[in-house]
Order: C-alpha cells, then structure tokens, then sequence
C-alpha cells in the first residue's frame, strides 16, 4: 500500500535560501511531527505540498497520486489548517462557510456543526473578531467536516493559550484513531509532539537532519554532561554537538548505551526532550 505521503529529492531555490532535495515518507494512522527552527524551511515544504508553490525539482505523491496531475482530488481529501488566516473578514462564521462548503464533495454539514457547538464558536460573528484560538478551532472545523483523510498543519498552536493548545491536541489525538487519516504537524514548538507524535522529522536550512519514530529517538538519544577534561580531538568525535561553559560541557549522542559503556560514571547521561535534541543539532549546523 502507497505511503499517504511520499516526498523524494523536493528542491526549491530562492535567492537567498534552498530546499535541498529533501526525502519525506509518512504511512497512513500516524502523526508526523515536521520540526526545525523559525527558516528552516517548514513553511516552503507545505506550500509546495500544497502547490502553492511552483517545485524546481523533485516528486510529490500524496495518497499515492502525483500532486500536480491529481490535484483537485487530492486536495478534496486534505484539511489544511495554518497559521496565517485566509478568511475574509467581514464575513460571519455561518456566512463563511457557505463560501468554503462547495468546494469539498464530501462537505458534511451535521458534523460542521457539530465541531461549531463542542468549540463554542459563534456562528453570528464576524471573523475579524474571533480571537487567534477561534479562528484556529474554526479552520479545523472545516477540515474536519469534510472527512479529510491527512490533515496538513502549518504552526496551528503558535500564540495559542496553553488551554486551547491542549483542546486541540486532544482533537487530533481523537482523530488519528481513525487509521486510515494522518497528520502532519509543523511547528517549532516542541512540546506539542512530544505529547501525540509517532515520528518526528528534523529540517533545518533546507536539509533534513533526522525522520524516525519518536520513542525510537528519545528512547536513544541522549543528553550528556562532563568534565572538560574528557574532550579531545577523539572523544570530541563521540558527540553530535558540543556545548561548554566554565564548569564542563553538555553534549547530544545518538546512542546512550553505547556512551554509557564507553564513559561508564565519567558523564552523566539523561533523556532528551525533542527541543533538546533540535537544539543541539541546529547548533551543530550553525558551527559546520
């Protein structure tokens, strides 16, 4: 069976920045945590999903269909849910919906309203005056009203309350029990994935740095802390990337046990978060 999503050798060359042939695969049932700092190119990746974006090269197969020759059906079966609002303001939220409901074949209005009651959203109010966590909820209304199959995220949670940053998690925890949906999250914050995504993709400068399933990385990866005196031109070779300051270092490896049984007691060694094992590696880009 096709991946939902399958990305190989994506290219796009802007004057001052490249994506750089960029390899991502993701499997129906799963939520794909899409991470990388503020440039990295996470934005530039979707868009050109999305063809809102012309690609320099490369291949794009979304349910197993190329993006461009199946495009209508494609997006038929997408929600995409952004940062960025693309409503029109002066309409209300009932007058919006009769604009965007033609559009999906599959558009099903009881559960339209239904996502209208359990977000509180009100129907009679202009878009211009919902707050950043309604117009959020109301744009995930609509991807899930016409029973999208893989939801495209770009940033949903950034400058949301933590509360309605936790509703919505527990929406696409609820969801991805659907195994025939996925999701694809982008975003540079974290802690969101590391409550509900089962992979986790790292881009940083237009490179992908990292794609694997998250318990496999934070159940490996691991943080380090040390004397100096343990660096040299060797050791320095065991470490994805380095951080020292007066009283020793903090290093990233891949492999804790590994470096447990080379160390032994010498370092401490704990588990990463996500942010930790982005920074780290972001850092190390930096220093290349």
């Amino acid at each position: 069976m096709a991946p939902i999503l399958e990305i190989k050798g994506l290219r796009k060359d802007f004057k001052d920045f490249s994506l750089k042939g960029i390899d991502i695969t993701m499997e129906k049932g799963y939520i794909m945590g899409f991470i990388g700092p503020n440039g990295a190119g996470k934005t530039t990746t979707i868009k050109l999903m999305m063809n809102l974006l012309k690609k320099d090269a490369g291949e794009i197969k979304i349910f197993g269909m190329d993006h461009l020759k199946h495009e209508k059906e494609i997006k038929n079966r997408i929600g995409f849910v952004f940062d960025e609002n693309h409503f029109y303001e002066e309409l209300m939220i009932s007058e919006m919906k009769w604009v965007v409901a033609p559009f999906y074949e599959t558009w099903d209005e009881k559960v339209f309203q239904k996502y209208i009651r359990d977000f509180q959203l009100p129907p009679k109010k202009k878009i211009k005056d919902l707050s950043k966590g309604m117009k959020m909820k109301f744009s995930l209304a609509i991807a899930l009203s016409h029973k999208a199959d893989l939801l495209v995220m770009d940033e949903p949670t950034s400058g949301l309350d933590p509360l309605v940053r936790s509703e919505l998690l527990d929406i696409l925890s609820e969801t991805i029990q659907d195994e025939n949906k996925a999701v694809f999250f982008s975003t540079h914050i974290t802690s969101d994935l590391d409550k509900i995504a089962d992979y986790v993709t790292l881009i940083d400068k237009g490179e992908i740095i990292l794609s694997m399933e998250k318990d496999d990385l934070l159940n490996n990866y691991g943080l380090v802390k040390g004397s100096k005196e343990l660096l040299n031109n060797n050791s320095r070779k065991d470490f994805i990337s380095i951080r020292e300051n007066q009283f020793g270092f903090e290093a990233l490896v891949s492999d804790r046990k590994d470096t447990q049984k080379s160390y032994g007691d010498r370092l401490i060694i704990e588990k990463p978060n996500l942010e930790d094992i982005m920074l780290y590696y972001t850092r190390r880009c930096q220093n290349v």
